[in-house]
């Protein structure tokens, strides 16, 4: 069995090896011919290079590339209505000769869609109707029969790769635009998550004046349950936090705290953000400096929200 594992991962990668030596022109003619087209590209494949057109689809509009596949089956009976005069059709076929694929290439002619055949035979149906070839042939199958489709739907696979990251890198597809496409990603999260989005409000945001007895700051700060309250003059500007940690350094210390004030118990420079700000800034600024939470303020400094390390966990940003 191990042999047989082995054996099958030297073959795929050797076709690998040789498919990366082979590709040239063409792959540069369908890489642009992607980038001129105004519409969708529509992947279609019968059998197994059909469960390997709806990965590449799925990778090319994941990645800036909008993309479709279409059953050359279904497409026969009504669905090749999907392609229209603006799209750019890739059709994936080993053989080049898969009876319901070629079945359609007439009529995808005669609408003038370019065609892209990705093919292990030059010779074949397919390659003869397409406008621009894409070699994804194999020596050999990792089956040892030489009959399962193995190497070549690994090189379709590798091929579709290639052509979507050619793709991703010519658009200037960056992380921010992979995180529009996947916000349900960690990605996703950390790049479009604001501050703004998960910060507490409100009442919920503890907040005392100055001279505010400590017992009371206490009462504030449990009310509240953040670990922290932020201090605030008449305006709402920020003048300083008291945290947990504060309290039990001052009961450690001992000493009457009843008669302690907000003002002479609070540290002056609190960390701040703006609501703007990604939750991934505030959760960086947590552990650069070593704190559970964040007051959130606006232009002039007044506190407008808090956010500490357990809303982010939530939100599974961090």
């Amino acid at each position: 069995m191990l042999r047989l594992a082995a054996q099958t991962l030297e073959i795929e990668a050797r076709a690998l090896h040789a498919l990366a030596q082979r590709q040239g022109t063409a792959f540069v003619q369908a890489v642009r011919a992607v980038l001129a087209c105004r519409g969708r590209v529509v992947v279609s494949g019968m059998g197994k290079s059909g469960h390997v057109g709806r990965k590449i689809a799925a990778t090319l509009a994941s990645t800036g590339t909008p993309a479709l596949f279409l059953h050359p089956a279904e497409a026969g009976h009504g669905d090749l209505g999907m392609v229209t005069e603006h799209d750019i059709v890739l059709a994936i076929s080993n053989s080049g000769e898969s009876d319901e694929l070629n079945l359609i290439l007439p009529v995808l002619k005669r609408l003038g869609v370019p065609l892209i055949g990705m093919t292990g035979r030059a010779g074949s149906t397919l390659a003869r109707h397409a406008d621009i070839v894409l070699d994804s042939g194999v020596d050999q199958e990792a089956c040892p029969l030489n009959l399962a489709p193995t190497a070549s739907t690994t090189a379709q696979m590798a091929l579709g790769d290639a052509l979507a990251v050619a793709l991703l890198d010519a658009r200037g597809f960056g992380e921010a635009d992979f995180a529009r496409s996947h916000p349900g990603g960690a990605l996703g999260r950390k790049l479009l998550t604001h501050v703004g989005d998960l910060m507490r409000r409100g009442d919920a945001v503890p907040r005392v004046a100055p001279d505010t007895p400590l017992p009371e700051v206490m009462r504030e700060m449990t009310r509240a349950g953040l670990g922290a309250t932020a201090v605030v003059d008449g305006e709402g500007r920020v003048l300083g936090v008291f945290t947990d940690g504060d309290l039990r350094r001052l009961v450690e210390g001992g000493g009457d705290l009843r008669a302690l004030r907000a003002h002479e118990v609070m540290h002056r420079s609190p960390r701040r953000i703006r609501d703007g700000a990604l939750a991934a800034e505030a959760a960086q600024l947590m552990e650069d400096h070593r704190v559970n939470s964040v007051l959130v303020v606006d232009d002039e400094d007044r506190l407008i929200g808090a956010l500490n390390s357990h809303d982010l966990m939530q939100a599974k940003v961090i």
